[in-house]
């Protein structure tokens, strides 16, 4: 998490971005593609994966066909990032250090115990 955050951070990611990721749908500090697009990695995240028709199509009508794999593909990268490091207990590796990394809150009913929400937000900030 931290090294997407630090990622996302030189990327133009700002601090209050890092701050509400877990609170995105509500917060003024996305743009409303930058909601779209975040919805898609939540999506994505989830098991099983399940990206509604409209969200796809709603992604197409901003990024081209090679955009779109391009999203995707970062998406599914973290993804795998992800659940490696949590495997093998791989933890922050400080370079986030003294910075904003926010992590969402765990939803202990989810799948996964809220881990989808902790890659789609590694996702966006990569990307």
């Amino acid at each position: 998490m931290d090294i997407g955050s630090a990622v996302g951070r030189r990327q133009g990611v700002t601090e209050q971005q890092l701050l509400d990721l877990a609170a995105f749908e509500t917060s003024s500090a996305f743009t409303e593609l930058e909601k779209l697009v975040l919805r898609y990695a939540v999506a994505l995240t989830r098991t099983p994966v399940e990206v509604a028709d409209e969200l796809f199509a709603g992604l197409q009508r901003h990024f081209n066909p090679r955009q779109m794999v391009e999203l995707t593909s970062a998406i599914a990268w973290e993804n795998y990032r992800a659940r490696f490091n949590h495997a093998f207990g791989i933890e922050a590796e400080g370079f986030s250090a003294g910075a904003v990394c926010a992590l969402p809150a765990r939803d202990p009913q989810a799948v996964g115990g809220g881990r989808a929400e902790q890659v789609a937000v590694a996702a966006a900030a990569s990307i």
